[in-house]
């Protein structure tokens, strides 16, 4: 939390000298909006996002290989709502989500995504079926981030 106010703190007084600097064309910016988006997005791209993640994941794999009781956890979702909603619980009864995961089901994905209906088989999904998912639930994921920091700038 303390690196996240450095962060906003620095990120507020950079674009209050900006704002001063250019006058009226950035009238309407508002420094506390700006530097609160700043400080909320920690990855500047997507491979910054699959960098950090791939890292985390080669850890776990590592932790596992040397040890297998130190398996990671993995909780099924077929829909944003519902993997927003179990990443939260974990948190609030684990207080951490430290090796625990959203899984997608071929099945799941197969029998609940297709805009086709439901499929026989996790073999048998259109191609935009997963990405759509990862999409949605990297949306949801983030309104709940949103919410969070919401709360965390209020306090």
């Amino acid at each position: 939390m303390k690196n996240l106010q450095n962060n906003y703190v620095s990120a507020l007084e950079t674009v209050q000298k900006l704002k001063a600097k250019y006058g009226n064309t950035w009238g309407e910016i508002k420094p506390e909006y700006a530097a609160r988006m700043y400080a909320q997005n920690r990855f500047k791209t997507g491979v910054d996002i699959a960098k950090y993640t791939a890292a985390i994941m080669r850890k776990d794999m590592a932790e596992y290989d040397a040890d297998s009781t130190k398996y990671t956890q993995s909780l099924g979702a077929w829909h944003g709502f519902i993997a927003q909603q179990t990443m939260i619980a974990v948190k609030k009864h684990h207080k951490t989500t430290k090796k625990r995961y959203i899984y997608l089901s071929g099945w799941m994905v197969a029998a609940l995504r297709s805009e086709f209906g439901p499929l026989p088989d996790q073999s048998m999904h259109e191609k935009t079926a997963v990405p759509s998912l990862i999409e949605e639930i990297y949306n949801f994921l983030k309104q709940a981030d949103a919410t969070e920091l919401n709360d965390l700038f209020r306090r």
